[in-house]
This record gives structure tokens, C-alpha cells and sequence, in this order.
């Protein structure tokens, strides 16, 4: 006899917050409705394993059939299906879980891999259905129940003659999502969100019958790494992020104990050095596809990498879109942290040469998770690397002083801070344009590293600040070190003055020294926090002045040395344009600043040419 009744919502309010929800993403039914026909068929293989159902031999599937005619996409199961009374409870009352019923029911028989919170996530078909039917049949000795309702509160359940156990569930798609009818973005769907369910999905029209399986129910990750292949890992990268450049290496996740973690995380070739490109970490519960980048799972800098995390200890609250942020979930991420800082140390203990062969696209990657993470670079700080101007790849180790190379790992010895003075590191920001200086360190047999990352600026600030009178970094155009000059230091103050006038620039301050390298005759050096402090604030649109700077003039150059001889037209001449070559190797030149480099030069070769 048919009936009618009013859906009850378990919390007052609770259709408005749903419908606020279902509308940020209505492809979301899809893997709703498809993930509870996956929990009634591991429901009923439960009850089949504590002896309280009989396995009929049949194919435990999810079939999904589209009839654009009809305008109705159905999705059947073939689980433990519902009695009349459990439709009243799993499908009338909005968010009263099915699954942890089932659970408190047989506890004994424990309820993994049952996820669905089947009231919620049913109530989201409404999002692209005008009704929706449902037609289900219990493994007990119960008749077939019909249920439908247009999602107004109101719906209507009878017997049916439905033969088979199991549920069906009939969308009558609305007019204008028409494109839930469409064959190929079907499909896409069941990949996106279906790729890794346990049981096989089959996408069928106008009922021609079966398709191959769009998914597949023992994905890599599922696999112990003792039985994987590198071409497996290789295939299942390609297959599952659509990206035809090889991985570089990958950390495959695999514990039981104090939590379920299962996944693999690839490390991909950079395109760009020059920006982090994030890539997609996939979370899945129980291999039901939850969502791309969950920060409270995946920490932010590891989102930089492509990857499949699968954890059932994951705690979900009323959807499965929405996770909750406790100590488990901390826990959980911390783990992973741990294990992909493992699989870098070990690769470079075990494997120096493609580590090094990789640091050119994992650079960034550790860095920036040594900024956002300090767990993360307590366990990397001893195995960063940089190459430097020999083409060597050495850290900061190697270029410290020998009497100093325990600075690094013994922070807190109090003594040593007292007596010792930061250690200066010279690096590299632009090897072309630097050019003029690492050949004046080359010829002293002086090092620096190679800096030329955008994070690099943020990575060196963020290293003294880990390591305080201890480490110091100069860009080698900072500061002329001891070692390139010669001489008791005194000034020249007959060059000096000449130099001044010449440069006529009250931010450029001018001063001699006599360096070792005779072919220099002037070089630019600029303080390196005031220069740090300057790029910061152009980056932030906040400082657009001249960078203040000083002028380096070479006493042992020759041609310096001879300046004093010339008439004082030519001194100014020679002397601007010593300057320019400087300001040449120092920076790109403006316009203007070319320009006149350009006349200079024309001239003296018109000079010559007489």
C-alpha cells in the first residue's frame, strides 16, 4: 500500500546549510552515490564472512547507465540493499549514518572500509536532479521498496517488484544539467572521483550493456613497494596525473600502525626554476577519492609534489569533503613530513650522483619546506647543497673554515658564539653578470655558491636566522675580501678625488684600494643588507630610489696608476669611463647609461684610429 511522509532533518536548519554546501561542487554527487553503493557491497561482504548472508557467486560491481532520451542517469549496486524501515532511517533523516549504525551493530567484526555517511551524501543528487527514485532490495526476507521524492521535503515509499538484492538509484537529470547526460563528461567524472574504487564501475547507455571497467580496484599504492616495479611506479604516475615527463624518484607510504597510510608521492621535473609550480596531492579514504591538496592532510610545501595518499583513519564530520582538524590529522601529516625527509636523507647517503643530478628541480622544493617547516629542515639542513663557482656541488660545510666546520651542528654552544665571528659565505646571484668578480675570487683561490633561485634571497635570510652569529651571507659583489687586496690599506686620495668628479654622484662614494689583480682598474661593491632591505621593498612596490653604492678603484691597474699624468679633460674622460665598465659588471645599465658607455668607447677608438 503506498504512503506518504514529511523527510526528517536530524538538526534544525540543517537544508539550508546542506544546500549551501551541495551548490560549491555538484560533480560531487556522482562519487557520493557511487562511494555508498561501494559501502553496501563491503557492508554485505561483512555479513557474508560472519556467516549472516550467502555470497550468490555474482560480480560485486557499481554499475552506472545513462538514457539521454529518458533524461535519467542510474547508479546500482549490488549489496546488502534496505528494508523498508532502514529506508525510512538511511534515506528520511538527513545525515543519520548508515555506516556507523552498521558499525555499532557488528563492532565485533570491526567496520573497515565503510566511510559513507549515507543520509548526507545521498541528498546531494539534488543538486542536478528535478527527482529521484530509489529502488532497493534487502539481503533479508523483505520485500523491494520504491522511494522518490523531488527533494521538497516530501516523498512517497511503496513495495516494488525489484528481484535482485541491491539499490538503484534513478536521477532524473534537470533541464538545465543536461550535461550530466553527456557520455565523455560522464565518464570523467567516474575517473575523477572513482578512479581507485575496490569494486569495478561500468558506465553503459540506453543499456547496451557493460563497458571495461573505468576503474581500478587495486591501485599501485594498495601494493607493498617490495612488489612494485619501477615501471609500474612509472605507469601509474603517467596514467594517474597525465604528465609524459618521467618522475625522478618517489616515496612509497606504507604503515598499519599508530594509523592506516597508504600512498605514493612523486617528485616531478621542474619546468621553470624560477616559480614553485604546485602539483596535486590526491587524498583518498578507504580508495574513495575525497579531494586535491587537503592542507589540514598535506603540508603546504608538499603540495609542490604529485602524489596519492589513501588514509581511513582520516576523520571526516558530515560530508566527505570536510575534514576535521584534530591531533589525529596533525599526526598524520607530520608522518608524511617525516617520511619524504627520510627518502631525501637516504638518497643522499646512498646515491650522492642522482641526487645531485636532481638538485636542480628538488632545490626549491627543500627550501621553501625548510621555510614553511621546521621539523622538515631539522632532518634536511645537513644534506642541502649548492654548486659552486668551480661547478663543484659542496654545503655550507665544505666552505666553511676547517676550525669552524662544527658551527653548523653545535648552535647552542655558548662558548664558541662568544669567541667566534660569523663565518661570511659569498654567493652568486647572476654568473653572467657577476662575472668580473668570481674571476677575481678564482685567481685568489677564494669560493662562493651559486644563488640564483628566486627563493634563494628568503633562503639565506631564513639560514642566519637558524643560526645567529654564526653564519653571515655576502653577495661576492658585497664586500672586497681581505684576501683580494694587498698593500697597508692607505688611500690615494689624488685617484680618489679625480673619480669624483668624474662620477659626480652624491649616492656613490668613491675610495681606493690596491688589489692583487692588476687588470682590474675599479669595481662596485654595495652593502649587502641595504641591498636586501632595497630589493624587498621594490619587490613590495615600497622603494624605488638608487641603491647606494661604492666605487673600488684600483691602484695597481695600470692604467689607473697613470691617470695622474693625463690633462684633466682626459682624467675626467678615463676615469667616467672606468666607472662605466664597473657599473657594466655590476648591474644592467640604463638607457642612458649605455648610451654613453657606447660613446665612450667610439671615441677612444676614434683616438686611436688617428
Amino acid at each position: 500500500m503506498k504512503r506518504e511522509g514529511n523527510i526528517k532533518i536530524s538538526s534544525e536548519n540543517m537544508m539550508p546549510i546542506i544546500k549551501k554546501w551541495l551548490y560549491s561542487d555538484k560533480d560531487i554527487f556522482l562519487r557520493e552515490i557511487v562511494a555508498n553503493g561501494v559501502d553496501a557491497i563491503t557492508k554485505f561482504k561483512k555479513l557474508v564472512g560472519m556467516g549472516e548472508a550467502t555470497e550468490t557467486g555474482e560480480e560485486y560491481c557499481i554499475k552506472i547507465s545513462v538514457d539521454k532520451k529518458a533524461k535519467t542517469l542510474t547508479v546500482e549496486d549490488n549489496g546488502l540493499g534496505m528494508t523498508e524501515d532502514e529506508v525510512e532511517s538511511y534515506i528520511t533523516q538527513i545525515a543519520f549514518s548508515g555506516a556507523s549504525d552498521f558499525i555499532q551493530k557488528y563492532e565485533k567484526a570491526g567496520g573497515d572500509g565503510i566511510i559513507g555517511h549515507f543520509g548526507l551524501g545521498f541528498y546531494s543528487v539534488y543538486m542536478v536532479s528535478d527527482n529521484v527514485e530509489i529502488f532497493t532490495k534487502s539481503y533479508k526476507d523483505a520485500p523491494a521498496v520504491h522511494w522518490e521524492s523531488d527533494g521538497n521535503a516530501v516523498y512517497s515509499i511503496e513495495e516494488c517488484d525489484k528481484s535482485d538484492r541491491g539499490t538503484k538509484i534513478v536521477l532524473h537529470i534537470s533541464a538545465d544539467e543536461k550535461e550530466f547526460l553527456d557520455e565523455s563528461n560522464v565518464k570523467n567524472l567516474v575517473r575523477k572521483y572513482c578512479s581507485f574504487m575496490p569494486y569495478n564501475v561500468y558506465v553503459s547507455y540506453k543499456g547496451d550493456g557493460k563497458d571495461e571497467p573505468l576503474n581500478s580496484t587495486l591501485p599501485l599504492y594498495a601494493k607493498l613497494p617490495k612488489d612494485c616495479t619501477e615501471e609500474e611506479y612509472k605507469k601509474f604516475y603517467t596514467d594517474t596525473f597525465m604528465d609524459f615527463n618521467e618522475p625522478m624518484f618517489w616515496v612509497h607510504l606504507n604503515m598499519d600502525y599508530p594509523f592506516k597510510l597508504k600512498g605514493i608521492l612523486y617528485f616531478p621535473k621542474i619546468k621553470n626554476k624560477v616559480e614553485l609550480e604546485r602539483g596535486k596531492v590526491k587524498l583518498y579514504c578507504n580508495q574513495v577519492f575525497i579531494a586535491d591538496n587537503i592542507k589540514e592532510v598535506i603540508p603546504e610545501f608538499l603540495m609542490l609534489l604529485n602524489g596519492v595518499i589513501d588514509c581511513p583513519d582520516i576523520p571526516l564530520n558530515v560530508s566527505r569533503s570536510f575534514l576535521q582538524n584534530d591531533r589525529q590529522v596533525q599526526k598524520i601529516s607530520k608522518h608524511i613530513t617525516k617520511k619524504v625527509a627520510d627518502k631525501l636523507v637516504s638518497l643522499y647517503k646512498n646515491d650522492r650522483e642522482k641526487f645531485e643530478n636532481s638538485w636542480g628541480d628538488i632545490a626549491n622544493f627543500i627550501k621553501f619546506g625548510c621555510i614553511k617547516d621546521n621539523d622538515f629542515y631539522e632532518k634536511v639542513k645537513d644534506i642541502i647543497i649548492y654548486k659552486d663557482i668551480n661547478g663543484r656541488f659542496i654545503g655550507f660545510n665544505d666552505i666553511l673554515p676547517a676550525e669552524n666546520t662544527e658551527v653548523a651542528e653545535n648552535k647552542d654552544n655558548a662558548e664558541q658564539t662568544e669567541n667566534k665571528k660569523p663565518t661570511t659565505i659569498y654567493y652568486v646571484s647572476d654568473e653572467e653578470q657577476q662575472a668580473q668578480y668570481i674571476k677575481l675570487f678564482k685567481d685568489e683561490g677564494l669560493n662562493a655558491i651559486c644563488c640564483d633561485n628566486f627563493i634563494d634571497p628568503h633562503f639565506l635570510s631564513f639560514i642566519e636566522y637558524k643560526a645567529p652569529d654564526k653564519l653571515k651571507f655576502m653577495r661576492i659583489d658585497a664586500d672586497l675580501d681581505g684576501a683580494l687586496k694587498t698593500g697597508d690599506g692607505s688611500e690615494d686620495s689624488v685617484i680618489a678625488e679625480i673619480f669624483k668628479a668624474a662620477i659626480a654622484d652624491e649616492k656613490t662614494t668613491v675610495k681606493s684600494e690596491t688589489l692583487k689583480n692588476t687588470e682590474v682598474p675599479a669595481i662596485i661593491t654595495t652593502d649587502e643588507y641595504m641591498r636586501r632591505y632595497s630589493e624587498m621593498g621594490r619587490m613590495y612596490g615600497m622603494s624605488d630610489g638608487e641603491l647606494l653604492k661604492t666605487v673600488v678603484i684600483n691602484t695597481a691597474n695600470p692604467i689607473v696608476a697613470k691617470i695622474k699624468e693625463l690633462s684633466e679633460e682626459k682624467q675626467k674622460f678615463v676615469a667616467r669611463y672606468i666607472y662605466l665598465l664597473a657599473l657594466s659588471s655590476f648591474k644592467k645599465l640604463s638607457k642612458e647609461e649605455s648610451d654613453e658607455l657606447q660613446r665612450c668607447s667610439l671615441n677612444l677608438l676614434f683616438e686611436y684610429a688617428k
